[in-house]
């Protein structure tokens, strides 16, 4: 069952999500319209468009415990369910290490590995080793608020096209910094040449969508000239936007922090699966896995009695829409600001957006399920 574009978030066929997460999505490139009025791009689609907008040129299915790229498994554990996240060949070389055998071939052998385990001592093990493993526990409870702001500096009068410098790949991102185009901003793109962004291995009709409205600069980061012009370059910036591990931009010599206090009415947003904060800075994570860590298959299970995954990669979508409106926000407001915006913590916000969040309130199957 391939979904238009306008759909709610699809599950498996016949099943749509319990929770509103396409209404999340509406509201925040809702928000983000309202600060640039004179910006149509940005009205051409709902925000939910954007959550189902690589599937639809993919043509992948979505297909219960696998998500529709085929990287990311739920598979059971010896107590309880694991999101398991494998998008890289340098992944699967790890699996040794992580599941302490040499005998692991393919899905199979993973599915056979992990299912005597312990669900928490197969997380840490993973996050160690850089791997994109989570449990499918439930959505916290209390209030989460999906951005926060950890670092600030001088305010400075904003100009009508920002300056905005995307050192992100993949989605989350990108999408990020295509809707800021759309709102006006210059936005300069930049790849490493020994790193490009990963959305290039994939289909090339989604990559261009994401940043055919972008400039782009390709830097040899292992140089020390390549740095130094890529420094450079973020001292003249308005907006950043970097969805790296914070100890990666450091040991290339790029302070976020330091940045700020030297430029002012600058906006840094930087995209985690977790957030800044140690440990979680470390923690590996990508659209799926994040959605899963955030309760939503638990949502799923609770609402239906099956283990599945919700949408394609949902988290990275639904975080570029409201990193798009928190950047643009803090930049009309005079900047200065650190934005930590984790996949993780969006998607919780977006499954207590309609209120608490329990066994009891979830909604089960039914014809009066509304799109979500």
């Amino acid at each position: 069952m391939i979904q238009v574009a306008h759909d709610p978030v699809p599950v498996a066929s016949g099943i749509v999500c319990p929770q509103p997460l396409a209404a999340s999505a509406d509201r925040a490139l809702a928000a983000l319209a309202e600060l640039a009025p004179d910006r149509p791009a940005l009205r051409a689609n709902p925000g939910r468009y954007y959550l189902t907008e690589r599937a639809a040129i993919t043509g992948n299915r979505h297909g219960g415990a696998v998500s529709p790229g085929g990287s990311c498994h739920l598979l059971p554990a010896a107590d309880g369910r694991l999101a398991v996240n494998l998008p890289r060949s340098d992944d699967w070389e790890l699996l040794p290490a992580w599941l302490e055998s040499d005998d692991v071939e393919g899905w199979a052998g993973v599915a056979r590995a992990v299912a005597g385990r312990s669900a928490a001592d197969l997380v840490e093990r993973a996050r160690l080793l850089g791997l994109a493993v989570a449990e499918a526990g439930p959505p916290r409870t209390e209030p989460v608020p999906w951005f926060s702001v950890i670092a600030t500096g001088e305010t400075a009068p904003p100009g009508e096209a920002p300056l905005v410098v995307d050192l992100s790949s993949l989605w989350a991102g990108p999408l990020c910094g295509r809707l800021l185009a759309d709102a006006g901003a210059e936005v300069v793109k930049v790849e490493s040449t020994a790193r490009p962004d990963g959305a290039r291995f994939g289909p090339p009709e989604f990559y261009e969508r994401q940043n055919a409205a972008k400039s782009l600069l390709t830097l040899d980061l292992r140089t020390e000239a390549g740095v130094a012009e890529l420094t450079a370059l973020l001292r003249r910036a308005d907006i950043v936007i970097e969805a790296s591990r914070p100890r990666a931009l450091r040991q290339m010599g790029i302070d976020a922090e330091a940045l700020l206090r030297e430029r002012p009415g600058l906006v840094w947003v930087s995209i985690t699966g977790y957030g800044r904060e140690e440990p979680e800075g470390q923690w590996i994570a990508y659209g799926d896995d994040a959605a899963v860590a955030a309760g939503l298959s638990w949502v799923l299970h609770a609402a239906t009695g099956e283990w599945m995954i919700a949408g394609d990669a949902i988290a990275d979508p639904l975080t570029g829409l409201h990193a798009a409106w928190a950047a643009w926000r803090a930049y009309r407001r005079g900047g200065g600001q650190l934005l930590s915006i984790a996949l993780c913590d969006v998607v919780t916000h977006a499954l207590q957006a309609s209120g608490p969040l329990n066994a009891e309130s979830i909604q089960r199957p039914s014809a009066r399920w509304i799109p979500c």
